[in-house]
């Protein structure tokens, strides 16, 4: 395995597209004495694209704000929002839901307004949703959370599958939730000890940092008639699963991300997700992989962070690295404008040529074909 994985670093860092694609800034957040960080962003179709961060400006609290675009990305309306936005899904062109830090909000005009969803338990600890239709869907969080809602997220019941998981709520936490389909889907989390609420950032803190990363435990749910039932599955493995996506012909990747000492900062797997059993496909060890995505033809992306020192996850911004495989064997370093640079970075990809990602620094780049 470690020898597949040396080639495949060799790949990525002498493989290019040549000059068929590339990526560009489309949009950068260039104030003076204020800067955007992009939590996520979402391209339900070709043209109409929805953003949500924050920016902070000297002197003053940060303030969250949208993103939207009706052209494709070539111009952008930014608004203030109620509450700081966390996530995004959208079901088609105009209706989607926003996961906030306080709650979830509804949108049916692509974006451009937001209207909050009755507060509840299912609510308050989110990180995500998805949506198979305009009233059944799933929400997932901290503290163990997995409900579903059949009226487009008014009324929430808890997924009596969640239950068989013999993990204390304050140490579980549920991440990423996908579909491949209107029947299969996945949800995966994690059993670890929260970290103590006082505690400082792993880069003020060398001797966490440098602490040896330990296995901990994740949990898989999936269903196979479209949520109807949930079957568990929890394994011990190092890291953890940030992100999972699936298309219908059972092809699948899983990012894990190594917050601890170890020999890279986050790897890439894929699956068949009709089967049992992954394989490694890439691990940097100078590379902080921060999103991957996969179309339905079967074309991966992943996007990543070089950091700028010895730490595999630091608060200065790295330049922005992105490889591109259409058989999950042979990956090839994408060119990126050089001034694009971050310490995090989100995918938004539609299909092989119509695709666009977003920083913590302010910037929407575009892939752009020859």
């Amino acid at each position: 395995m470690r020898a597949v994985a040396s080639l495949l670093l060799l790949m990525l860092s002498s493989a290019a597209l040549g000059a068929a694609e590339r990526w560009t800034i489309q949009y950068f957040h260039d104030v003076k004495d204020s800067t955007l960080a992009i939590e996520d962003i979402k391209f339900p179709s070709l043209r109409r694209g929805v953003a949500v961060g924050f920016v902070t400006e000297r002197g003053k609290k940060s303030r969250p704000v949208s993103l939207t675009t009706s052209d494709g990305g070539a111009t952008w309306t930014t608004a203030r929002t109620q509450e700081f936005g966390r996530s995004l899904f959208f079901l088609n062109d105009s209706l989607g839901w926003m996961v906030t830090s306080e709650g979830l909000w509804k949108t049916v005009e692509s974006g451009r307004s937001w209207t909050k969803l009755p507060r509840s338990a299912a609510t308050k600890w989110l990180t995500q949703v998805c949506f198979l239709d305009e009233n059944r869907g799933w929400a997932i969080g901290e503290r163990k959370s997995v409900y579903l809602t059949v009226d487009g997220g008014k009324k929430w019941s808890r997924v009596d599958a969640v239950e068989e998981v013999g993990t204390k709520p304050e140490n579980t936490t549920f991440r990423t939730i996908a579909f491949a389909d209107a029947l299969n889907g996945m949800i995966v989390g994690q059993s670890a000890p929260p970290a103590p609420p006082d505690r400082l950032p792993a880069y003020l803190r060398p001797e966490l940092s440098n602490r040896r990363e330990l296995p901990h435990l994740t949990i898989v749910l999936e269903t196979r008639d479209g949520g109807k039932t949930w079957t568990s599955t929890t394994t011990s493995v190092f890291g953890q699963v940030t992100k999972v996506a699936l298309v219908p012909d059972g092809t699948a990747l899983s990012l894990l991300q190594f917050r601890g000492a170890f020999d890279h900062p986050a790897e890439i797997h894929a699956f068949d997700w009709k089967k049992r059993g992954s394989t490694r496909v890439i691990a940097g060890a100078k590379r902080a992989i921060t999103d991957i995505a996969l179309t339905t033809a079967g074309t991966a992306y992943a996007v990543a962070i070089e950091p700028p020192g010895k730490m595999n996850w630091g608060p200065v911004p790295g330049k922005l690295k992105v490889v591109k495989s259409t058989d999950l064997s042979t990956w090839a370093e994408m060119p990126v404008d050089y001034r694009a640079v971050g310490t995090n970075a989100i995918l938004a990809v539609v299909d092989e040529t119509h695709a666009w990602m977003a920083t913590d620094t302010g910037m929407i780049l575009r892939l752009q074909p020859d």
